[in-house]
């Protein structure tokens, strides 16, 4: 068997590989990668990032986004999100924006990978997965760089912000909104104490 043919059998449909996990199975990584990108093996999404396409049949599926930021960051610890994501909250936002936002603790940058671009924002704190009350804090941040009337979305916001459980929201607020934000939520507090005093 050839080195070439032992290092396509370590490869899985769907999976992103940086240059050096495939330089453990190759001597000729370089030579290799050139050979497997002309063969269709691979495609290269960036700089030293590649992807084993999987077929369907509408041709080759693009890579999970999930798979392909932890694989660009080496890094688990990530936030995908979008402006398209506030629409599902029923504020009163429509708009359809191509734009992902990666809330992360290693790169800043807007980054493309693969066809899609990708705006990566260093942030101390996001949490690990999304939430309504983090999805409705997170638009209150945003607020000011979304194409819609900010006050007709404010209101509804505020009013969407009313209904939830206050002691999560309270809490999100806390640990994820800006100073605006906090300022903006803190009415809707059944207990203000700790955001009178943020």
């Amino acid at each position: 068997m050839t080195t070439l043919n032992k290092l396509k059998k370590h490869l899985k449909k769907g999976r992103v590989y940086r240059r050096n996990e495939l330089a453990e199975w190759s001597k000729s990584v370089d030579r290799h990668l050139d050979e497997l990108l002309k063969e269709g093996v691979l495609e290269k999404l960036s700089q030293g990032l590649y992807y084993v396409p999987q077929a369907s049949v509408f041709g080759k599926v693009p890579p999970d986004e999930d798979v392909l930021v932890r694989s660009f960051l080496k890094d688990d610890r990530f936030l995908l999100v979008s402006p398209n994501f506030y629409n599902s909250l029923g504020v009163g936002t429509t708009q359809l924006y191509n734009k992902k936002v990666v809330y992360n603790h290693k790169r800043h940058g807007t980054f493309k990978l693969g066809n899609r671009d990708f705006e990566f924002q260093l942030k101390h704190h996001f949490p690990s997965k999304m939430t309504e009350e983090f999805l409705l804090v997170d638009l209150a941040n945003n607020l000011d760089n979304l194409a819609e009337d900010r006050d007709k979305v404010l209101n509804k916001l505020l009013t969407k912000a009313a209904q939830m459980p206050s002691q999560k929201l309270k809490h999100v607020v806390m640990e994820y909104g800006s100073a605006k934000t906090k300022k903006m939520l803190k009415p809707l507090m059944t207990n203000t104490t700790a955001l009178a005093n943020a």
